[in-house]
């Protein structure tokens, strides 16, 4: 992957972070919230955060000075 496609890889990774963060929040606000779908949003929440800080490591590697 090029930089540019890495680039628009984590735009949409972050889009889609900021909606599964609103879907967990209006299920957990249920008046009887599915606790095995919020399990389930979380844990693909921060698979997403993963694949957000990888796509940023690879814009941005670290440099050693």
């Amino acid at each position: 992957m090029n930089p540019e496609e890495i680039a628009q890889r984590l735009e949409l990774l972050r889009i889609e972070h900021r909606d599964l963060d609103a879907a967990i929040i209006a299920l957990a606000a249920a008046t009887v919230p599915d606790q095995l779908q919020l399990a389930r949003l979380k844990k693909k929440k921060l698979k997403l955060r993963d694949e957000i800080s990888w796509c940023e490591d690879q814009l941005l590697p670290d440099i050693i000075a």
